[in-house]
């Protein structure tokens, strides 16, 4: 059985791969609701003048109780995540981390999907990795739209994103691992 999960562990997360490309490439799910800053020559020029140091910003600066300061209450408010040395470059390390990452997604879907009894049938194989998908989905994208205000239709469509690949994945997963109930009825019995 661990070679079954193995394999549709690897195969899944390199469909998973191959997905999200297609999606943010051809599709455009990955850039909705992104937009470019106005005037960037500016903004970049101020950030650079004022932020020296990389890192995950926050902004305004609230206190200890999460508020903000009255004098800037009522202002912008965002987030940013600032690298203070040259844009651009290869993305090579960044789409193999990505690769790594699907794979190890698919593996632990493909190990859960061993350990759940009664799905006897390919769909309902299928629907639990789904399932699992929209668990994955939810959590940080609704969180990240909740309470730093990404934009509704970029976390739409980075749920549809991500639950379209979870489907791929329990197409994939549904077709290699049986449930333990499947795999004990497979086992024959020994003659008396």
């Amino acid at each position: 059985m661990a070679k079954r999960i193995l394999l549709a562990g690897v195969l899944g997360g390199l469909a998973l791969f191959l997905w999200g490309g297609l999606a943010h490439e051809v599709l455009g799910l990955g850039t909705v609701g992104i937009q470019h800053l106005p005037q960037q020559p500016l903004v970049m020029d101020a950030l650079k003048a004022s932020v020296p140091q990389s890192g995950f910003y926050f902004f305004p600066q609230v206190d200890a109780a999460g508020k903000v300061q009255p004098e800037k209450a009522g202002g912008p408010y965002g987030i940013m995540i600032y690298h203070s040395t040259g844009a651009g470059g290869a993305m090579t390390g960044q789409l193999v981390n990505e690769c790594i990452l699907n794979i190890v997604l698919a593996l632990f879907a493909a190990f859960l999907l061993s350990l759940a009894p009664g799905l006897t049938g390919y769909a309902s194989r299928v629907g639990f990795v789904t399932l699992l998908g929209l668990v994955v989905a939810l959590m940080t994208n609704v969180e990240y739209w909740n309470w730093y205000g990404f934009p509704l239709n970029y976390t739409v469509a980075t749920i549809a994103e991500n639950l379209i690949g979870f489907v791929i994945v329990g197409l994939i997963a549904a077709a290699f691992v049986k449930s333990p109930t499947q795999r004990i009825m497979a086992v024959p019995a020994k003659a008396a």
